[in-house]
């Protein structure tokens, strides 16, 4: 087998344009591959001057010649991807041999949006922002035995019995929290009709990504979130749920570690963050509303506005080396024209002393002073911008200091949403 898997990952909290990456580099790719997350994630494509939001199918099925795999680490909210095949159909995209869905697949059902509900307002002014999608709540059933499949819904009177015994118990807890209980009836009827949707697209990706890998095809695998979001290397519990490392391709789809090739890691030009949690660089003031309405920071899943800061290198370098990056694409860097100084985090101090991410948990993220580096600004539009030398030499000696600092090549940067608005350094 050759090395011929690569990963997109995201290096910062999130929201770094990788469905943008995504579809760029699908175009020489005949398999693109979710492994990790859920509908918490939000890719969006821009064809044509038409968004195509995504948060479960791969952004590549927008790629006519690539398949598309849900693997086995995705957890699946069926309205959701009833949704999206749906969007889909109507711009008569092929699925039909195209897009399949792991039957290990867990899936998200109602009780664990409410109790992703429940326990956020019982945390009160301490609860961590999550998107109260169910993603923990599926994810912790998943690892105490208690998680229902896409397995068990094939088989429907499984299903049925696993499903109206995790209901009434999960009803417990939620007359516990006085919240709505789940009505196991109407619940069934939705889902047998959910079923009937998606049942064409369910099999065995274990073997077809097996047999895909011997026969040296050109596999993207699609990472979720991102690095600093990962439920081991983050600073827990302001965390998602799964693993989000470029090591989750194992897990979460079968790809054996070896064939990895290339890791690209993407990258924003300043940092955002969606709900609670410690984010050292962040920006409450003119500047980062700016830079906010400009970037258009407002989630594709949730709607809500992201935290904004400057970049923070120290952060991204953590991420860079726990995943073995090979390359950046840097997006966005077209929302910092206008602005007459650009500000970099190199480092952070806690007590007057150096410490590195790693060595931070979300206390001490919480009380870090971030060593900044100025660099100046730029007023070009730049989304016209084909080849690096037609950026502004201050935009130039932006991307240059951060892949020296970091020591990994920027291949890509994206100066624009459409398609077409990118600066390709891979030759």
């Amino acid at each position: 087998m050759k090395n011929n898997v690569s990963v997109i990952i995201g290096t910062q909290w999130g929201d770094e344009g990788k469905g943008r990456l995504i579809d760029l580099l699908s175009k020489n790719a005949d398999f693109v591959v979710r492994f990790n997350g859920g509908n918490n994630a939000g890719h969006t494509i821009i064809v044509d001057g038409k968004k195509y939001p995504f948060h479960l199918i791969p952004s590549g099925i927008l790629n006519p010649k690539a398949k598309a795999v849900i693997g086995n680490g995705v957890v699946l909210d069926l309205e959701v991807l009833a949704q999206e095949l749906k969007m889909l159909e109507e711009d008569r995209i092929k699925l039909k041999d195209r897009f399949f869905i792991s039957d290990r697949c867990h899936l998200i059902l109602p009780y664990h949006k409410a109790l992703d509900q429940a326990y956020e307002n019982a945390k009160g002014d301490k609860k961590i922002g999550t998107t109260g999608r169910g993603i923990g709540p599926v994810y912790g059933d998943k690892v105490s035995y208690n998680g229902i499949r896409v397995y068990e819904l094939v088989r429907w009177d499984l299903f049925v019995e696993k499903f109206t015994f995790q209901a009434n118990i999960k009803n417990e807890i939620l007359k516990t929290f006085t919240v709505a209980e789940i009505d196991i009836k109407k619940e069934l009827e939705k889902f047998k009709k959910l079923r009937n949707i998606i049942l064409p697209y369910v099999t065995d990706t274990f073997q077809l990504l097996q047999g895909a890998l011997k026969e040296n095809k050109r596999i993207l695998m699609e990472g979720a979130q991102a690095v600093l979001l990962d439920v081991d290397f983050s600073a827990y519990p302001f965390t998602t749920a799964s693993n989000t490392v470029p090591g989750a391709i194992n897990t979460g789809a079968g790809i054996p570690a070896q064939t990895l090739g290339k890791v690209m890691g993407v990258m924003k030009a300043y940092t955002t963050r969606v709900g609670g949690g410690p984010f050292p660089t962040e920006l409450i003031d003119n500047v980062g509303d700016q830079i906010r309405e400009t970037g258009k920071e407002f989630g594709t899943t949730t709607g809500r506005p992201r935290r904004v800061g400057w970049l923070d290198l120290e952060a991204v370098k953590f991420s860079c080396e726990v995943s073995g990056i090979t390359e950046i694409g840097m997006t966005k860097i077209d929302v910092l024209s206008g602005l007459k100084n650009l500000k970099v985090g190199i480092g952070y101090k806690l007590n007057g002393k150096s410490i590195p991410y790693s060595s931070c948990g979300y206390k001490e993220l919480d009380e870090v002073k971030v060593t900044y580096k100025t660099l100046p600004g730029w007023n070009e539009d730049i989304r016209g911008a084909r080849k690096f030398s037609d950026l502004p030499k201050t935009c130039q000696e932006y991307v240059k200091f951060i892949e020296k600092f970091l020591g990994v090549k920027i291949s890509i940067v994206s100066v624009g949403p459409q398609r077409e608005e990118f600066i390709d350094l891979r030759k």
